[in-house]
């Protein structure tokens, strides 16, 4: 409360200051922006109408279609109407919710694919006991706890980066309200919260990462070990599109919040936040839908 009393709203970064250059970035943005709501509602709605299609591996597929739906209305929406009006403003309970959606629909998201891997683990390596382990009230279960844990994981770090009391201006160098900008606004020694998060981001983030690894090893010497060169080729284009997907989220949230302090700049760090939060949820429908048989025969 203290916070919004003295912060009624946030100034946001702007791509750029002219005014064709802002209706440029406007275009760019729609035309990802509607691209990412085409692919994404056309495999929603192939996978709601096609009856071939209600299995594990799709229910999981829908559910990441509607996080990346969700993550990507958080940010661009808001900075295309900025660029359309010529504005940057945000207010502060704006700002408060589009740190928490944002991070709950991102981690949520990333929680979603180690169950994926889990997916395809069963598939792949215990084959025999696939129907058993991953029935409907267990594909219900999994997929729950990653919406769930991605919830806890949003209030946690929206409640530790809202208590700070924000008195260092209110302008960030983002697009959007991103915790590390928020951060940069604390007029209290922030250092050790910033840690803390980190801490907490890479126990949770790294155990995932671990657990999807050991699960594609075992994958792969599975597949290996296929005598025909037909069913090699179907098992690996059943994982390759999943796997192509947590590469390219893993790679683009490493470098966004790893890179040496030394090549960062205003600049790249608006561009790098483009990377994470607006290109995934719009190649990974073409990913999946372009490597998927099934998924392109229902569409």
């Amino acid at each position: 409360i203290s916070n919004s009393s003295f912060l009624n709203k946030i100034l946001l970064g702007a791509f750029a200051d002219t005014r064709k250059l802002q209706l440029l970035h406007f275009s760019l943005f729609l035309a990802i922006y509607l691209a990412a709501l085409l692919t994404n509602s056309l495999i929603i709605t192939a996978i709601v109408c096609d009856h071939r299609l209600h299995s594990p591996m799709y229910f999981f597929l829908l559910n990441l279609s509607l996080l990346d739906l969700g993550s990507i209305t958080v940010t661009v929406p808001k900075s295309m109407t900025n660029s359309l009006s010529n504005a940057r403003a945000i207010s502060y309970l704006g700002c408060v919710a589009q740190v928490f959606f944002l991070v709950f629909l991102l981690s949520a998201e990333y929680f979603l694919l180690t169950v994926m891997a889990y997916d395809r683990f069963v598939a792949i390596c215990r084959p025999l006991h696939y129907e058993t382990l991953m029935n409907t009230r267990a594909c219900a279960k999994m997929a729950a706890a990653a919406w769930v844990s991605g919830f806890l994981y949003a209030a946690l770090h929206t409640s530790n980066t809202f208590s700070l009391p924000l008195c260092q201006g209110n302008a960030v160098n983002q697009f959007f309200c991103e915790i590390a900008e928020i951060f940069q606004l604390s007029c209290s020694e922030s250092y050790l919260r910033e840690v803390g998060v980190t801490c907490v981001s890479l126990c949770f983030f790294f155990g995932c990462f671990v657990f999807i690894v050991v699960s594609y090893v075992q994958i792969f010497s599975a597949v290996l070990r296929i005598p025909s060169e037909q069913g090699r080729h179907k098992a690996f284009s059943i994982c390759l599109p999943h796997l192509t997907a947590v590469s390219l989220s893993v790679s683009t949230l490493t470098f966004a919040y790893l890179k040496p302090p030394s090549i960062s700049s205003p600049h790249l760090d608006l561009v790098v936040a483009v990377l994470y939060a607006v290109v995934p949820p719009t190649l990974k429908p073409l990913i999946y839908s372009l490597w998927n048989k099934a998924l392109k025969d229902a569409l």
